[in-house]
């Protein structure tokens, strides 16, 4: 198949950027270890299929480091999205539909013939979905744990300060959103922050409101750690604390352990130790175990991966999980 290609070296991608020129590029980053980007091939291939004039390649994340890291990819599989050279978009891990409906997205938005006012729509219907994702949504630079930007960094502290509980999106992630949410808000620079789905203002007015006490009564409160913790270990019966996902996992004990869960066909849900560094420390001293992953069922820690590890082989493991 002609436009599903393999770049094994940094020249040879950047050959296969420049032959494509303005058309969709789409780069997945895989490690030949990882059951699900064998099954992300595949879905590639499907989708080279679909789409004659975008261009799909496999890069093998650990043998071209100048690339990943050009990409800052740090776990597979990753997904980058090129149009004239420039990222116009990514997805971490495997998501067969989201990467499906942005190749679709990309790729009409970039043909001759294309729908630019439907395109347009469906970015809108993101936008929204994005802002309305947390009764207090932050759009920044970065993460709270890691702000890319001053601006973004002293608006974080001000809502840690004041005990507000909020999420995030980092807009240097994905470019499509980051420009295109100037134009739904009307708002041209960011931090912005949005409140039950409306936006509040930059760093300027959150200043405004912090000085005048009115923030507090503007965004929701923190709950207490101890309550967040519980509400985490029990929003499913079977419950991982991990380093990435299922779908991404970022480290050897992660990748071992969601492997023998997998093998046992019992549902579980994960949670990614990784991306809240609150969590992160607080649940080692909430359930006197140092490290990670951990395995809760209906809210008790049953262990890491050894012990885990010796329920498989005891032949307990399923049991287990399943409450018996």
């Amino acid at each position: 198949m002609a436009n599903l290609v393999e770049a094994t070296s940094q020249t040879q991608f950047e050959d296969i950027l420049t032959k494509a020129g303005k058309c969709l590029t789409v780069v997945h980053f895989h490690a030949p270890w990882a059951t699900q980007c064998v099954h992300m091939n595949e879905v590639m291939a499907e989708l080279a299929k679909q789409h004659a004039h975008t261009t799909f390649v496999k890069l093998e994340a650990e043998a071209v480091p100048e690339v990943s890291q050009k990409y800052e990819v740090s776990s597979v599989p990753t997904f980058v999205f090129v149009k004239g050279g420039e990222q116009v978009d990514r997805l971490d891990g495997a998501h067969v539909a989201e990467l499906t409906k942005k190749v679709q997205r990309l790729a009409v938005s970039g043909s001759p013939g294309g729908a630019p006012e439907n395109s347009a729509n469906d970015l809108n219907q993101r936008l929204k979905k994005l802002i309305n994702a947390a009764p207090c949504m932050l759009f920044m630079k970065g993460s709270p744990q890691e702000p890319r930007c001053g601006f973004s960094r002293q608006i974080v502290a001000l809502l840690k300060d004041r005990s507000i509980r909020f999420s995030s999106f980092d807009i240097l992630s994905d470019e499509e959103v980051r420009q295109g949410l100037k134009t739904y808000s009307n708002w041209p620079t960011y931090p912005q922050l949005y409140v039950n789905g409306e936006l509040i203002g930059g760093l300027d007015i959150v200043k405004e409101l912090a000085e005048s006490g009115e923030l507090e009564n503007t965004c929701p409160k923190a709950v207490t750690l101890e309550h967040r913790l519980k509400t985490i270990i029990n929003q499913s019966p079977v419950m991982l604390f991990m380093k990435g996902s299922k779908d991404a996992v970022k480290c050897g004990f992660s990748r071992q352990i969601t492997g023998i869960l997998n093998e046992t066909g019992v549902d579980y849900d994960t949670f990614d130790i990784l991306q809240d560094e609150e969590v992160r420390q607080g649940l080692k001293t909430y359930s006197n175990w140092p490290t990670y992953p951990q395995l809760y069922v209906k809210g008790e820690l049953i262990g890491g991966l050894d012990i885990v590890t010796e329920m498989k082989e005891s032949g307990d493991l399923v049991s287990i999980l399943k409450g018996e």
